[in-house]
Order: structure tokens, then sequence, then C-alpha cells
């Protein structure tokens, strides 16, 4: 409980009809979760318009109003504070009732279109590893220490943020990593919130359904970066053609890394198997069991994050060297047989590009590589065709089936998607809609020493169709057909 006036500190206020001087018990810009003696605040989204909602939420039990537009016809026992912008003044306002979390704990965000999650789950991993209490926001969970927490979205809204930044230092934590989508740039879910430092890992092709442009998605990135503290750090890869762009404006101590250029962070990749990666990292070797030079990437701005917050050198190494890989990220079985099942997240052209590319790089040549991959609905569709071409192209086989179709038709999507495939590529290429018939038929058709990639789905156990999510797990499935029964 905080009183009104107190948590409406630095919100940009414009206007106030009422008293501020009331308690607040709780905060929703969600007119279905108002409870007694909350602040409704009214957001302007994409579906829909909070300020429709006013005056059910006052039934509910609303005593304070945050809005853009103060309501023509007013409750004499609320109070309504206008703002010019209620989804940016949400974030300093849930700041202030959770006590300003984020300056209490080494919070560091992740940014980039590929390897968000890979990155800021072995953050976690190795941090809890040197011995520290730490937290975790990422597509696949959020995790407070031992504790596990369900993920709906890559960032949370600023108010859960929030909410569990403050459970986290309840809990004893000291570092927190988070995801930074560029919807919750834009979103403003992170307003507020103070980063100790901000990771940018690469930008391609996605998320143009909702940014439109891909110079407004790399300036949605950008902002990120403008925003940091000039006692924060600002990570990039240098060997991105964005990376510099995204410092250009921004307060933090600048460093780089890469493996291709010189930069601050330096790593060679050595050796590239399907059993792990060798790596010179600052003229110091280690192995990892992760797999792939996107994963070198990873690695590499993992060490680089922990130097900069003031780790020992050797024992992050030691360390690094000990963690395994990210369910659903590049994520490898082999059966009695010899065939290998690659489970992969990959959703995007350059990161499905990546996953076969590293595929290429490590086998004899003698294999068959078979691709089952499909694209989502009611998302990006410039990318359905491309992402069907660099199949075609880096496979022997390719199956083409449902992804997470949602509020479309899965075999318009396909349809989309085969008009990428390539006139050479032509007879390699079916088409499957069911994703379950079309993974039996890629083991089906694998001999032994062939290589199976699943892609889009990755760490996913449902299916969305027509608004309905049905269990579905891609490794699940693999193992069954592959006659694997323990992970």
């Amino acid at each position: 409980m905080k009183l009104l006036k107190d948590i409406l500190y630095k919100a940009g206020i414009v206007e106030v009809i009422g008293s501020t001087n009331i308690a607040i018990t709780s905060l929703s810009f969600d007119s279905r979760k108002i409870e007694k003696d909350s602040l409704f605040i009214a957001v302007k989204g994409t579906l829909s318009d909070g300020h429709k909602y006013i005056d059910d939420t006052i039934s509910k039990g609303a005593i304070a109003i945050l809005c853009e537009e103060i309501p023509a016809n007013q409750n004499e026992k609320v109070t309504y504070v206008k703002v010019n912008d209620t989804s940016l003044a949400m974030g300093i306002i849930a700041s202030n009732f959770y006590d300003n979390p984020s300056e209490k704990i080494k919070l560091v965000g992740v940014t980039g279109t590929n390897g968000k999650t890979t990155t800021v789950t072995l953050l976690f991993m190795l941090f809890k590893k040197l011995g520290y209490k730490v937290g975790l926001l990422s597509t696949v969970k959020n995790q407070i220490n031992n504790d596990i927490i369900p993920a709906t979205h890559t960032t949370p809204d600023a108010i859960q943020l929030n909410a569990m930044l403050k459970q986290m230092i309840e809990k004893g934590c000291t570092h927190c990593f988070m995801e930074v989508s560029s919807h919750a740039i834009v979103q403003n879910r992170i307003a507020g919130i103070r980063f100790a430092g901000g990771i940018f890992t690469n930008i391609t092709h996605d998320h143009l359904d909702y940014h439109k442009t891909f110079s407004e998605y790399i300036k949605a990135k950008k902002h990120f970066f403008d925003e940091l503290p000039a006692d924060a750090f600002a990570l990039t890869n240098k060997d991105d053609a964005n990376g510099h762009i995204m410092v250009q404006n921004t307060k933090a101590l600048k460093r780089s890394y890469s493996l291709r250029s010189m930069a601050d962070y330096k790593c060679k990749v050595v050796e590239n198997q399907f059993s792990g990666l060798l790596l010179n990292i600052d003229n110091q070797e280690m192995w990892s069991k992760l797999i792939g030079s996107f994963n070198a990437y990873n690695l590499l701005a993992v060490y680089a994050t922990a130097l900069l917050l003031k780790e020992d050198k050797t024992n992050v190494l030691t360390t690094l060297s000990t963690l395994s890989s990210v369910e659903g990220r590049f994520q490898y079985i082999r059966n009695s047989s010899g065939v290998v099942g690659i489970v992969d997240y990959a959703h995007t052209p350059d990161a499905l590009q990546n996953v076969l590319k590293t595929i290429n790089d490590i086998r004899t040549g003698n294999e068959q590589v078979i691709t089952v991959v499909g694209c989502g609905g009611d998302r990006d569709v410039a990318k359905r065709p491309v992402m069907a071409k660099i199949a075609g192209d880096l496979s022997n086989k390719v199956i083409l089936t449902s992804d997470n179709p949602r509020g479309e038709d899965p075999d318009v999507i396909l349809k989309e998607m085969q008009t990428g495939i390539d006139a050479v590529n032509f007879k390699k290429t079916i088409t499957i809609t069911d994703r379950s018939e079309a993974i039996k038929m890629a083991c089906s058709i694998a001999n032994q020493g062939d290589i199976i990639l699943i892609a889009g789905k990755g760490h996913e156990k449902y299916q969305e169709i027509k608004g309905i999510k049905h269990p579905f797990d891609d490794m699940e499935i693999l193992q069954q057909n592959l006659k694997i029964f323990e992970k």
C-alpha cells in the first residue's frame, strides 16, 4: 500500500482532479483485474483503449484513475490524474509502487533478434554457479533463484516486471538477467527501470508485422541503449552491421565483442563438432558443450558481461565450460541407429540459416540433412518464402509444415512458403500440414547418420490454432519417432 502522491513522483503529471493523499492498494491496466482501492491505468493499446473502461473500474473499486483524457462525467469520490502518455507513466509509477527495485539489483538486459534467450539463460546459470542468488526473465521462463514462474511474454508488463524484481530482492538476489524485446521497448514496458548493463546480440528480419519497417525495428532496439545510465555498460556485437548504431547516443560505457574483427573481447572457434565447441577466448582455450558458431557469439557475450560485472576471468571460463545448452536451442539427440535429431527455436530467416550452416559445417557430407520447418500465423508474412528458400538451399530434404497458425489457415501459410522454393529444390520438398505427421515422416525417411532439424518452436509446449493452445512438444514427438525414451 502506497500513497498516491508518492507513486506519482516523476510521472509527468499534467492535471489532477481530486486528492492525491489517498492509499493505493494495487495497480492495474486490465479492467478485469481491478481490486478495491486500486489505481486503474487507462492505456491506449493496439487492440483496445482503456479509457472506455474507466466507469467499469470505478464500479469495481478503483479510487484513482491515470488517464490521457479526463472523462467529462467524473465521480467525486475518485481522483483523476492526467498525463501525456499512460504507458510511459505506468512504468515510472510501478517502479515507485514497488520501491524502485531495479536500483537495488544488478539488472542486465539483452536485446537483439536472435540469441536473447540463450544469452540470458547462460548468464543466469553462470552466476548461480558462481555462488550468487539470481533472477531470470526470459521467453522460456521467469525464475527467482530456484523458483520458476511461467513466462507469457518475452518481457513482462511494467507492473509484473517491478513486482518480480521486488520479489527477487526480497529473496536475496543480487543479479537479474532479462530479455528486452523490441515490443517491450516501444510499449514502454521497461520505462522507469534502471539497467546496470545492456547487450546487443544482432538484428535481422523479424517483427515487421509490428514495426512495419526495418529502420523502425532498429530504432526500437537502439532506444534501449539510448536510455542506459552513464554508470551502466553497453556491450555490442561488432560483427553485426548495426552494432555501432545501437551505441551511437548511449551515455553508458561502450564495449564490443567479435569473432571476426578487432574488439574489446575476442573469440576464435578452434573446433566445431556435435559434441561441442573448442574456443579460444582472449587467448585462453575453453571447451563448451554448446554447438555452433552462433553459440560462440552467445558464450563470448556472456563472458564479456561477467567481466564487466567484475568477475574473475579464470573462474568465468572454468564455469562456462560446465554449462549445457538451453532447452529448445540447438537441442541435440542421437538414437541407436545414429540418426541425429535437433530441435531449435529458429523462427527467423537468419536464425534458420545459422542453424543449417552450423549443421553443414559439422557434417561429413555423406549424410542427409532433413529440415522440418513452418512459419507462425498472424506474424510477418514477408519472411515465409525466405524461410522456405533457406531450408531448400541448405538441406537435402525439406518438409514444410504448420508452426503456430494462430488465427490463419495453415494451408495458406504453407502456400506462401512454397513460393520461395526454387525450381531446383522443388523435387526435394514436400508439404505436410500436420506437424506431428511431418516429424514422423522426417524420422521414417532418415537413414543411419542422417540429421533431422525440427525448426521454429523450440522450447514451446503447445501449438496455437484458432486461439487455442494445444499440447505439443517437438522434442517429445521427435524422441518418440526416433525411439529415444530417455533424455
